[in-house]
């Protein structure tokens, strides 16, 4: 079994969070791959060089200055401090966006609902067996939210996609578990308790009675989309639990 863990913005930039997140990473038995946001960082370093963010229904506008931001900070700061912690427990990681290695392409998202999204990629594909190469060797990808067009373009691709697609690429040669991990101990009822287990029935009651709102949304959306693709498990947890022992279980 592999498992393909994702982890937020918010645990990111919290360095005692990261670092449990990380140790608990390690812990996983078999292979590995982490996913990582970071947005809040990005907002954060545009802000000190007064650029402007831009966000439209939670989504970020990225034009030419923040899609250097994002570069520079997903691609960089944020992945290479991942990458270091992990070698300092032992972990030969090694940081990617999707052009590394040609692991994810896309293409840049059309104007929508007269919104354009500037260097937005939505996924065209991405290469399994490169990934395979790579963990067979031992090495444990780490990789940023950021793809490519092919022509030279760097793209910024939502995380939970980039989880999704990695997930559902690599389930084509292993069988594959999908952790969301975040603050939480994973989807929460109005009284604060965990919803154990999420189908598309009760997904759709969640949404209607205002459950499940906001940025959960396509977080759960790309889970079944990955179900759909050949994962064969996912779930949505704190992160603390990589393993994914507790948290919301989604099924279809």
């Amino acid at each position: 079994m592999l498992t393909v863990v994702k982890v937020g913005g918010a645990v990111v930039e919290d360095s005692a969070s990261l670092s449990q997140l990380l140790r608990s990473f390690v812990a996983l038995e078999g292979p590995r791959a982490l996913v990582h946001g970071g947005g809040r960082r990005a907002t954060q370093v545009a802000a000190s060089l007064g650029i402007e963010t831009q966000m439209v229904g939670g989504r970020r506008i990225t034009d030419e200055q923040m899609l250097q931001v994002v570069t520079m900070v997903y691609g960089g700061l944020v992945n290479k401090t991942i990458v270091a912690q992990l070698q300092a427990l032992g972990i030969n990681a090694l940081g990617l966006t999707g052009a590394d290695a040609d692991i994810i392409r896309s293409h840049r998202r059309p104007i929508t609902n007269g919104v354009d999204y500037g260097f937005v990629g939505d996924v065209d594909s991405a290469n399994g067996k490169q990934l395979k190469a790579l963990i067979e060797a031992g090495i444990t990808p780490v990789v940023a939210p950021l793809t490519h067009d092919g022509q030279g373009t760097m793209l910024n691709t939502n995380a939970d996609t980039m989880a999704q697609t990695t997930a559902t690429a690599l389930a084509e040669l292993y069988d594959v578990t999908l952790v969301f991990c975040f603050e939480l101990a994973g989807v929460l009822d109005p009284d604060g308790n965990v919803v154990s287990r999420i189908t598309p029935e009760v997904y759709e009651q969640l949404k209607a009675d205002g459950t499940i709102t906001g940025g959960m949304i396509p977080k759960i959306d790309n889970a079944f989309v990955a179900l759909r693709q050949g994962v064969n498990r996912v779930v949505i947890t704190r992160f603390d639990d990589v393993a994914g022992e507790r948290g919301t279980t989604i099924t279809m």
